[in-house]
């Protein structure tokens, strides 16, 4: 019969029942020592794997942030290169406009000559203000050369007008 007293006092019926009483708290004392130990050391292990995890992430927040940092770079030259063909591209397109318009002017001044060409000889009245005689000069007409053929209209593509830019 073990008492939970101190120790100092025993009880009537034996005296080796306070020494028994003392080598239990002692095993209870050196139980409850070495779990406090084992808890120590599991909390300790346990901050360590928290830190470790701790600093894997910081690590990545870090690689992130300068993948990024290289996305935005790469970002904002790919914008100013397209800013830049998209200029280009505008004064293209004008520059094909005005060589459309131009081509159009010259297509109807042949078509005009076509027209011209089919009412009129082109005959020329010379008229000698010093006789007073009138000469009639028939001329060759210019466009009615072999290597002239005007009843074509004058064609370009835009690919033919942009090769010399490349």
């Amino acid at each position: 019969m073990a008492s939970s007293g101190s120790g100092s006092g025993g009880s009537a019926g034996s005296g080796s029942t306070g020494c028994e009483e003392q080598s239990g708290l002692n095993v209870i004392d050196e139980r409850k020592q070495k779990r406090m130990l084992s808890n120590r050391e599991s909390a300790r292990r346990s901050r360590m794997r928290k830190q470790k995890h701790l600093d894997g992430l910081t690590a990545q927040v870090t690689q992130l942030k300068k993948e990024n940092h290289q996305i935005l770079s790469s970002l904002n030259i790919t914008t100013q290169n397209y800013m830049n063909v998209e200029a280009e591209n505008s004064i293209y397109r004008a520059k094909m406009s005005e060589l459309t318009h131009r081509l159009e002017s010259l297509n109807e001044i042949v078509q005009y000559l076509n027209v011209s060409n089919h009412n009129n000889n082109m005959a020329c009245t010379y008229e000698n203000s010093s006789s007073g005689t009138n000469d009639q000069f028939h001329y060759e007409n210019p466009w009615s050369g072999s290597a002239v053929y005007l009843n074509q209209p004058i064609m370009a593509s835009a690919d033919v007008l942009f090769d010399h830019c490349y």
